[in-house]
């Protein structure tokens, strides 16, 4: 009963590993891809972990030296004007207790070698009422410099109530 059981398992694993060969060839999505892709995510999760704590060095590594940010209809140019620009944002500000968190519906992330897109909104959430407290969407282009994916331009988006 054991040996059967072994015996079934390991040919349950081969099934799966030949799937996902096969998978990965038919839909052109490579190991390298993937963990791009698993990387370029991570900018999100980072973006929200350093508005919920505040912390606006956290935020700032994940920009490249030269990257641009345009909200509200002005562009920022460089990690120092930007950094003034979360310095003052709304979830950085010690009187506002939000909560960061993205729908994960809500982010779509492509990449094409060593750039990429990654688009999120942005839902603060007030801690003390529950409430939503803002709701903003934004646009990256991402791109691996020195082996770290960064954001080199991000623009202020339209949160849209679908999906």
């Amino acid at each position: 009963m054991k040996k059967l059981l072994v015996t079934e398992a390991l040919v349950g694993l081969g099934v799966l590993i030949a799937g996902n060969g096969a998978w990965g060839k038919s839909s052109g999505t490579s190991a390298q891809k993937l963990a791009d892709r698993y990387r370029i995510d991570n900018i999100e999760k980072t973006w929200h972990k350093a508005a919920s704590l505040k912390n606006v060095d956290l935020m700032m590594s994940l920009w490249a030296p030269k990257a641009t940010f345009t909200i509200a209809g002005q562009t920022y140019r460089g990690k120092r004007a930007i950094r003034r620009v979360f310095t003052n944002a709304g979830p950085f500000q010690t009187q506002n207790h939000w909560e960061s968190d993205t729908p994960s519906y809500k982010i779509k992330t492509t990449v094409n070698g060593d750039k990429g897109t990654l688009y999120f909104e942005c839902h603060y959430i007030d801690i003390k009422t529950g409430k939503v407290a803002n709701v903003v969407g934004v646009d990256h282009n991402v791109q691996k410099i020195n082996g770290k994916w960064l954001i080199t331009s991000s623009a202020g988006a339209t949160p849209t109530l679908g999906g």
